[in-house]
C-alpha cells in the first residue's frame, strides 16, 4: 500500500527530497509544510498549511491524514525533539533524536565530543568570561581566530576574525556587549584552519555508515570566494580533490567514529550527518555538524542517488541500512547553481516575478524552488536563495555549463549567481593533467587551451638603448647606449593583488596599469636603480578586448609619462576560463645602478638622520583585503558616492586611484649620494615596512600630524573601527615612500623633492631598546579624527574644538522609535566610538516587541515601550515621554522612525534638542513621497537630511545633507533602499556635530556652526 509523505520545510532542499521521494513507487502523496511555488500542485508534491511547531497537533495531523512517514529538513525541529515526539506518538519520522542533534545545536557538546573520541578537529576552548577568553586568544601559539556564539536557544553564529586583536573585540562585542543575546551567552575560539573545505556525508541506522559521495559547497556571494559568506550559493558532486584511500579513512576514522561514539553514549543517532571537513594535504580535520542534509549539499546529492529513497530512509529507520545500502551513479558530476535575490544576504525585495522556469525545464534541468511563492497565478520572489539549478552531466564543465544555461533562461530583476562553482575542482583536473604554469599566479582554470600571444611594445618612451627593431625582437635593451659605467642590474615582478579584483568589480580598468609600473618601479629604486625597460603579463579567461587594451594602454602610457622602455608582454588567453572581464596581471621591470651607487646599506642609518615623507595619493595597492573586509560590513558600495570629505568621485574610484610613481622626485637625490635609503610603504603599512631600511639597533618616531592624510584613511578607521596599530601595520595612511637623510641635508633635500612631489619632515632615527618596535607612530587617531572634523566643521579651528571634547562628559541622549526606522543602529554604533561626544541612554518606542528595542537591550541600553494606544490625547502620551527623558537625564533626542507626530508644547520645550533624518533635500521637497519627486523631476542626485525638528510640518535647521546618486533604472524602492543607507551614514555625524557643540540652533530658528 503507497503511504503519504510529509516533508518539512520550505527551502530548496525541501523540495529536492520531496523530488526525489515522489518517483517512489511506494509514494502516492508528498505533502511540503509549509514548501513553495516549487512544491504547490505539482504532480504528486503538494502543500500543507500545518502548523509544525507544535508538535502535538502535528502529530495527529499524521494520524488524520495517514501519514506513513516524516522528513525534517530544518536544525531547529531536530533540536526541539520534533523526532522524539511524533515516534513517541507512533509516527514514523527520520532524522536524529534531540540528544543527538546536539552535535549541531551545541557547539560545545560537539568539540568535546570529538575530543573524547580521538577525531582531529581545530583546537579550542569554550568560554563565558571576557578576560579568560582573550587571554586565551593572545597567549596561544595558533591562531585562535574562529568566534562560534553557541549559548542555549539562539541561532549559531560564527566569526572569522583576522587579527587576535580584532578576536578580543569580537569576544567583547558578544560577552559583555550582547550583541547576539542569550545565543552568546557562551562562545568557542577555534584555531583557523587552512586547506580545502568539502562535506561527507552519510546515512546511519546508529550502526550501519553509508557514505555519499564527498560534496564541495560555495559559501562566499561572488565569484572567486569574493562577498559576504551565505548559506550557500552552489554546489557540486563528487569532489574530486578526496583521493579513494582517503575517503575510505574519512568513513572509518570519522564517519564511523561519531556514529560509534554516539551510541555508546546513549544517543544513537538515526538519520543523515553531515560533516564538514578540512582537508590539509593528506588529512583531514572536523570542522562541523549538521544533523541533515545541508542546502545546496542536498540538491547534487540526491540527482546522482540510484535507489529509491523512500526505501533507503525505511531501511535506516528501521535499523536495516545494511540490506539497503545506497548506490551512486558512476560517470557522472551533479552541479547546483543557487539563484538568490537582489541584497541578499542582507536586504532583500519580495513579491517580484520569476520567469523562464518551463524553459529552464525543457533544457532538461531540475529547477529546485526555495524562496518562492505564488501569486496571482504567478511564481515571485519570497526569500534570500530563490531558487536552485541544477544539471546532471558526465564530466564537471559539462554540467556546470549546462547549469549556466538554465540560470540565463531563468529571469527576475536583480537576479544573483556565481559563474564559477566548482573552479577548485577544475583547478585540481588541470593540475593533475600538467596544464598549469606553475610559475604564474593563475587563480582559475578551467578547460581549454592555453592561447599565449607575444605582443609588440606598444610605446617605447624615450629612454635610450631601447631598440625594437634590433633583430625584429621587441625584447632588447642595448645597455652600452644607456649611459653606464659599470652597472648592476636590478630586476623585479610584481602582481597588483586584491586591488585587481575590485577594479573587476567596478569594471574599471583604465588605472590597474599604472599601478602595475607603480609598484615595480619603486621597488627598484630602493636599490637606488634607474628603470630602463618593462614587460608585463596579462591572462584573461574568456577574451575581452577593451579590457585588455584598457590595461595595457595604460602601462604603456605610464611608461611613457615616467621615459621608461615598455618592451610590451604576453598575453595568455583561457577560453571559458572566468566570466568575461576577469582578468590577472604581473609586471617585470630592469633598472640599473652604479656599482658604488647602490642603497639599502644598512649601516648607513644613524641616529639623529631626519625621515622625510612622500605623499601618497591614496591607498596605493596595499592593505585591499582590510579595505574588502570593511566594505562587507558597511552599507557603502563600490558604487557609492565617496564618504563626505573624501571627493566626487565613487568609492569604487576612489579606492582605485593608481599609485604614485617616485622615480622623477628622487633620481637626482639618489645620484648625488645625499639620501642614505628610499623604501616604499608597501605590505605590512608603516610599521612594517621602514624597518627594511633600518639597522637592528636603531628604530624611527615618526608624528602623524606632521603630514596631511587623505580622508579615505579616516574613513576607513572610522568604518572598521580601526586601532592605530591596525591602521600602521596595513596602511600608507598618507605617506607612500620614506627617505633616510642627515639632518643638515634634510632641509635641501627636502625643497629639491618638493619640486615635484608634495613632501614633508616626519621623523627622527633614534636608539632602540632590545624587543623595542622599530618604528613608533605618534598621534595617529588623532590626526585621523582630525581630518573627519576639519570636513565637519568646514576647516574651523579643529583643535579647540577637540580641546573641548575630551574635556566635557559625553551629551546623554534617547532615540525614539517605532520599529519602521534603519538608523538606530547605526547611532548606537557611532556612540561606543572613543571619540564620540554622545551616550545613547535610553530608547523609547510606541510599539512593543519591535526588533530595534532588542537590537538597544543588547548593546546594554534601556528601553522603555510607551504605547500611544493608550493614551486620550497627543499632549498626554507627549507629557508621559516627558517624564520618562526627565528621569533619564536626558539631553539630546533623536527621533529614528518615529512615526507620531509631536505636540507644539513638546516642541517647544525640546527646542533646538531634537533631531530628525528625512530621505529628502529639504527644504526643496517637503512631504510627500520625495523619491517619486525625484525621480520624476529627473535629477540625477538626491540627499538625505538631518535636521532640528521645528514647530512647522517639513521645516527644520538643517544640519547635514548626504548625497545619493539617482541612478537611470532606479525605481522608488531601489532609490529609498540607498537614501536609508545615507541615513545611517549622515546620522551620527550630524549628531556628533551638535553634541560636540559644534552646531546648534540659533534663536532666529537657523543653524549656528561655531
Amino acid at each position: 500500500m503507497a503511504d503519504r509523505v510529509l516533508v518539512i520545510g520550505s527551502g530548496g532542499r525541501e523540495h529536492a527530497l520531496a523530488w526525489k521521494l515522489a518517483q517512489s513507487p511506494h509514494v502516492k502523496q508528498v505533502l511540503v509544510a509549509p514548501g513553495n511555488a516549487g512544491t504547490a500542485n505539482n504532480g504528486k508534491i503538494s502543500n500543507s498549511a500545518v502548523l509544525v511547531s507544535n508538535h502535538t497537533i502535528l502529530a495527529q495531523f499524521c494520524k488524520d491524514h495517514n501519514i506513513g512517514l516524516v522528513v525534517v529538513g530544518p536544525e531547529a525541529l531536530l533540536g526541539a525533539g520534533i523526532v522524539d515526539d511524533l515516534m513517541s506518538a507512533g509516527v514514523r519520522c527520520f532524522g536524529p533524536s534531540a540528544k543527538a542533534a546536539q552535535l549541531e545545536t551545541n557547539t560545545s557538546f560537539a568539540k568535546a565530543f570529538l575530543d573524547r573520541h580521538k577525531i582531529p578537529t581545530a583546537r579550542w576552548e569554550a568560554f563565558d568570561n571576557l578576560q579568560e577568553a582573550c587571554s586565551f586568544i593572545t597567549i596561544t601559539d595558533f591562531p585562535a581566530l574562529v568566534i562560534k556564539a553557541c549559548g542555549p536557544g539562539g541561532k549559531k553564529e560564527i566569526i572569522f576574525a583576522s587579527s587576535k586583536a580584532e578576536a578580543c573585540r569580537t569576544v567583547q562585542e558578544i560577552l559583555q556587549d550582547k550583541m547576539f543575546g542569550e545565543a552568546g551567552e557562551r562562545i568557542v575560539i577555534e584555531e583557523l584552519l587552512k586547506g580545502e573545505e568539502l562535506s561527507c556525508l552519510c546515512f546511519t541506522d546508529g550502526v550501519t555508515v553509508a557514505p555519499m559521495p564527498p560534496v564541495q559547497a560555495h559559501k562566499r556571494l561572488r565569484d572567486g570566494d569574493q562577498g559576504p559568506n551565505t548559506a550557500g550559493m552552489g554546489a557540486y558532486c563528487p569532489a574530486p580533490q578526496i583521493p579513494e584511500a582517503l575517503l575510505e579513512r574519512i568513513k572509518d576514522s570519522v564517519l564511523q567514529n561519531v556514529v560509534d561514539g554516539m551510541r555508546q553514549e546513549g544517543a544513537t543517532y538515526v538519520g543523515v550527518l553531515q560533516t564538514g571537513l578540512m582537508c590539509i594535504k593528506d588529512d583531514v580535520k572536523i570542522l562541523n555538524f549538521s544533523c541533515h542534509f545541508g542546502d545546496p549539499q542536498c540538491q547534487v546529492i540526491l540527482p546522482l542517488l540510484k535507489n529509491d529513497l523512500y526505501e533507503v530512509i525505511q531501511a535506516t529507520i528501521d535499523g536495516k541500512l545494511s540490506s539497503c545500502l545506497p548506490a551512486w551513479s558512476e560517470n557522472c558530476t551533479a552541479v547546483s547553481v543557487v539563484m538568490a535575490s537582489e541584497g541578499y544576504p542582507g536586504d532583500y525585495a519580495k513579491g517580484m516575478e520569476v520567469t523562464g522556469l518551463l524553459q529552464a525545464k525543457d533544457l532538461g534541468l531540475e529547477v529546485f524552488h526555495a524562496g518562492t511563492a505564488m501569486q496571482d497565478d504567478k511564481v515571485v520572489i519570497d526569500g534570500g536563495r530563490v531558487l536552485t539549478v541544477t544539471a546532471v552531466k558526465e564530466d564537471l564543465m559539462s554540467a556546470l555549463e549546462e547549469a549556466k544555461k538554465g540560470v540565463a533562461a531563468i529571469q527576475f530583476k536583480g537576479a544573483i549567481y556565481r559563474k564559477d562553482i566548482g573552479y577548485s575542482a577544475i583547478a585540481f583536473f588541470q593540475q593533475s593533467e600538467g596544464q598549469l604554469h606553475d610559475d604564474l599566479n593563475v587563480d582559475t582554470i578551467t578547460s581549454g587551451a592555453w592561447i599565449n600571444k607575444s605582443e609588440p611594445p606598444t610605446a617605447n618612451g624615450c629612454r635610450s638603448g631601447s631598440h625594437a627593431e634590433l633583430g625584429g625582437s621587441p625584447d632588447l635593451f642595448d645597455l652600452k647606449t644607456s649611459g653606464y659605467d659599470d652597472p648592476i642590474l636590478v630586476s623585479r615582478t610584481k602582481g597588483i593583488g586584491t586591488k585587481l579584483q575590485i577594479a573587476q568589480m567596478c569594471q574599471k580598468y583604465d588605472t590597474i596599469g599604472q599601478d602595475l609600473v607603480a609598484i615595480c618601479i619603486n621597488d627598484i629604486l630602493a636599490q637606488g636603480a634607474e628603470p630602463l625597460f618593462f614587460l608585463h603579463y596579462f591572462a584573461c579567461g574568456n577574451p575581452d578586448t577593451e579590457v585588455k587594451q584598457a590595461v595595457i594602454a595604460g602601462i604603456a602610457e605610464t611608461c611613457k609619462k615616467a621615459g621608461y622602455a615598455h618592451l610590451g608582454g604576453e598575453t595568455a588567453e583561457m577560453p571559458g576560463m572566468s566570466p568575461q572581464g576577469e582578468c590577472d596581471l604581473a609586471g617585470f621591470v630592469v633598472g640599473a645602478v652604479e656599482r658604488g651607487q647602490m642603497l639599502l646599506q644598512l649601516k648607513r642609518a644613524a641616529e639623529g638622520d631626519v625621515i622625510i615623507g612622500l605623499a601618497s595619493s591614496g591607498i596605493h595597492s596595499h592593505g585591499f583585503n582590510l579595505v574588502r573586509k570593511i566594505l562587507l560590513m558597511s552599507s557603502l558600495r563600490y558604487s557609492s558616492p565617496v564618504p563626505d570629505g573624501c571627493g566626487h568621485q565613487t568609492l569604487g574610484e576612489l579606492l582605485l586611484t593608481p599609485t604614485k610613481i617616485y622615480s622623477k622626485a628622487l633620481l637626482p637625490g639618489l645620484r648625488s649620494g645625499h639620501m642614505k635609503a628610499f623604501v616604499p610603504i608597501t605590505c605590512g603599512g608603516l610599521l612594517e615596512s621602514i624597518p627594511r631600511i633600518l639597522p637592528e639597533s636603531f628604530s624611527v618616531i615618526l608624528d602623524a600630524c606632521s603630514w596631511r592624510i587623505p580622508e579615505i584613511f579616516s574613513w576607513l578607521q572610522k568604518e572598521g573601527n580601526l586601532s592605530e596599530e591596525e591602521m600602521a601595520r596595513t596602511f600608507n595612511c598618507g605617506i607612500g615612500a620614506v627617505l633616510v637623510v642627515e639632518k643638515e641635508l634634510a632641509q635641501q633635500v627636502l625643497k629639491d623633492v618638493q619640486r615635484h612631489e608634495e613632501a614633508w619632515l616626519i621623523g627622527n632615527i633614534v636608539s632602540s631598546h632590545t624587543g623595542s618596535s622599530h618604528v613608533k607612530v605618534k598621534n595617529l587617531l588623532k590626526a585621523l579624527q582630525l581630518n573627519r572634523f576639519q570636513f565637519l566643521q568646514n576647516a574651523a579651528d579643529v583643535d579647540s574644538h577637540l580641546h573641548v571634547k575630551l574635556q566635557r562628559s559625553k551629551v546623554t541622549v534617547a532615540v525614539l522609535i517605532s520599529g519602521t526606522g534603519t538608523s538606530l543602529e547605526a547611532l548606537i554604533a557611532y556612540a561606543k566610538e572613543p571619540a564620540s561626544c554622545a551616550q545613547i541612554a535610553l530608547v523609547i518606542s510606541n510599539k512593543s516587541g519591535v526588533e530595534d528595542l532588542r537590537n538597544a537591550a543588547r548593546a546594554g541600553i534601556p528601553t522603555r515601550v510607551i504605547d500611544h494606544t493608550l493614551y486620550g490625547s497627543r499632549s498626554e502620551f507627549d507629557s508621559t515621554i516627558d517624564r520618562v527623558l526627565e528621569e533619564f537625564s536626558v539631553e539630546l533626542i533623536c527621533l529614528a522612525g518615529f512615526t507620531r507626530i509631536l505636540s507644539s508644547a513638546f516642541i517647544r520645550k525640546w527646542n533646538g534638542k531634537i533631531l530628525n533624518v528625512c530621505p529628502s533635500l529639504l527644504p526643496s521637497a517637503k512631504g510627500g513621497n520625495a523619491q517619486k519627486q525625484v525621480l520624476q523631476a529627473g535629477a540625477k542626485v538626491t540627499w538625505c537630511t538631518v535636521r532640528f525638528v521645528l514647530e512647522e510640518a517639513n521645516t527644520g535647521a538643517i544640519i547635514l545633507q548626504e548625497p545619493v546618486s539617482v541612478k537611470t533604472d532606479d525605481t522608488e524602492e531601489t532609490l529609498l533602499e540607498r537614501m536609508k543607507d545615507a541615513e545611517c551614514r549622515a546620522f551620527p555625524i550630524a549628531l556628533q556635530l551638535v553634541a560636540s557643540g559644534v552646531v546648534q540652533l540659533g534663536a532666529d530658528g537657523k543653524t549656528c556652526w561655531k
